[in-house]
This record gives C-alpha cells, structure tokens and sequence, in this order.
C-alpha cells in the first residue's frame, strides 16, 4: 500500500517544518524558482503533496542542469533554436514544473524523430 504524503513527510524529512525550511533553502539560495508565491501565506500552508512534488522537481533540475538557465539553453538547445532570443525569453517566467516538462516532451519528441529516422537493419 502506498503511503500518505504525511507519513512521507515525515520518513524522509521528520516534520512538515524540516520540509518547508529546505525548500525556502532552495527557493532563497538557488534561482530555481519563479519568485511568485505569497509571502504572507508563506509555504507552511501549501499542502504536502504539493511541497513534496516542488521538492522532487527541484533536486532533479538541480541534478541534471544545476540552473534554471541552464535548462533553459538545454531546451532551447535541444529544439534547434539556440539563435532565437525570443524563444528563449518566452520561457523565462515559466515555473520550474513546467518548464521541467517541456524539456520532457522535447526529450521523448527528438528521441522518436530520430528513431524514425534511423534505418532498420
């Protein structure tokens, strides 16, 4: 049986608060994140599934790319338009979930066009 986002919580973290002062971590430290989420509310509030999908995404673009500009020019990169400031500007303001997807769907669109393209032997 799975477990619940707060027995998860708390295996991998303790406490809900250990969670949320590792994310502000990652959100104050690192340009990760799009500075747009509440300050008053803060991020006790948002719920833990919530807190431990932002913490999944944000140890694995953190992994793979180190920056969100980084994955920026790897998106860009990987869709052919390196030249093309305004491409790339259009994904400035994305947030880090969906511009983790986007570089995805272009990973999984480019391994097919190629796989076509491949001749069989």
């Amino acid at each position: 049986m799975a477990k619940s986002p707060f027995q998860q919580v708390k295996d991998r973290f303790g406490s809900k608060e250990a969670l949320v002062k590792e994310l502000q971590g990652l959100v104050e430290k690192t340009d990760l994140f799009v500075k747009k989420f509440n300050e008053a509310k803060g991020l006790e509030r948002v719920s833990n599934l919530k807190l431990l999908r932002l913490h999944r995404i944000a140890e694995e673009v953190r992994e793979r790319f180190g920056t969100r500009e980084k994955l920026v020019g790897a998106l860009v990169e990987l869709e052919g338009r390196v030249k093309d400031a305004d491409y790339r500007k259009h994904f400035e303001n994305y947030p880090l979930g969906k511009l983790l997807d986007v570089f995805k769907s272009a990973e999984r669109r480019v391994k097919r066009a190629a796989a076509k393209v491949k001749p069989k032997a």
